[in-house]
């Protein structure tokens, strides 16, 4: 399994985000590297560097407008007086029917979905380079190289829509990775087992039938992103039948993520994709700091066993999993789940 990784992502190290009105140290910490790393060298991968492949397939998922906020923003919000250290909208339009905001307070609002996504000198460079990782993973598999290849992409994407950043998220890195299959592939499933719903990820491909999205995660009503991720979002238009949720009780463990899983499993195999993108999210850990699942270090492998049954090319790109003594372990259970599968 090749894997790929870009050093540039450490360099995004956001300071705090707003839970509950309160600010809180941010979470998603370069330190996240250095546990996924450790557990991808002790599944025996050894990891390689990705090429620059340039702006194109982000574009291809990204609008214009919004790939130019993420380029400048920082700079711009430096010059209104007494501003924040980060980037963190104060405002939020209830609709987006009305002129683009020129302004940066008024665009940080209109392209940032929520508090916990800060911008600082250093998030778009680290952005862009976890980004191209996904890329370059999604080349290797596209181009037969290898029939599974494993993204190390911090920032995570899942949260990112097309002109939206949340949830930690700037460029959706899964939808990215999907994309690039898609020019040899007529057909790819996007599977989602991140803790919270990949709510980007199934806004990007809502409307379209050549990229299915499937995703298992803690059910939305009383969990992060709370909008969406709910069980009758189908997909619409062109889309209809191509969009699948699956949320869990909170608390649930290794059964019934599983038996959602088979479910999953199923759906794929009838939509008989040519290709898979695994958005791999470790957060739904029983001993994950955010506590929404409990899915076990024995799990992940289970997971991925299952999952590597499809026999599919597939692109596994990182998403959650957050700071606890049993992360790196859990990456290498999934790999090595997925590997010896």
């Amino acid at each position: 399994m090749k894997f790929v990784f870009a050093e540039a992502q450490r360099r995004h190290d956001p300071s705090m985000f707003l839970s509950s009105g309160a600010q809180q140290d941010n979470p998603e910490v370069p330190e996240r590297i250095e546990r996924l790393l450790s557990g991808a060298r002790a599944a025996g991968l050894k990891e390689t560097a990705p090429c620059d492949h340039g702006l194109g397939p982000i574009a291809a998922i990204h609008t214009p407008e919004y790939i130019a906020f993420l380029q400048t923003i920082f700079e711009r919000w430096q010059r209104i007086p007494e501003a924040s250290p980060e980037v963190v909208p104060n405002i939020h339009p209830d609709r987006r029917d009305f002129p683009y905001p020129a302004s940066a307070a008024g665009q940080a609002g209109y392209h940032m979905a929520d508090t916990a996504c800060p911008i600082s000198a250093e998030t778009w460079d680290s952005a862009y380079w976890s980004a191209q990782s996904a890329v370059e993973a999604a080349i290797a598999v596209r181009d037969g190289g290898t029939q599974a290849a494993y993204g190390l992409s911090r920032p995570p994407g899942h949260h990112a829509f097309a002109d939206l950043a949340g949830g930690f998220c700037f460029l959706n890195n899964s939808a990215i990775a999907a994309q690039v299959l898609r020019k040899t592939c007529d057909r790819v499933a996007i599977l989602d087992i991140d803790l919270h719903h990949g709510n980007g990820t199934q806004g990007i491909f809502y409307a379209r039938s050549d990229v299915m999205t499937v995703s298992i995660h803690a059910d939305p009503v009383r969990f992060y992103p709370f909008f969406w991720g709910h069980a009758a979002e189908r997909g619409e238009g062109a889309g209809l039948g191509y969009n699948y949720n699956l949320p869990l009780p909170r608390g649930s463990g290794d059964d019934v993520f599983l038996e959602a899983l088979d479910a999953a499993l199923l759906r794929i195999r009838a939509f008989a994709p040519d290709a898979l993108v695994i958005a791999l999210g470790l957060d739904a850990f029983k001993g994950d700091p955010f506590g929404g699942l409990g899915v076990s270090t024995g799990g992940f492998a289970r997971i991925a066993e299952r999952t590597a049954g499809l026999k599919l090319p597939t692109v596994i790109i990182q998403e959650g999993g957050y700071l606890c003594d049993a992360l790196g372990d859990n990456l290498a259970s999934f790999l090595s789940g997925f590997g010896e599968a």
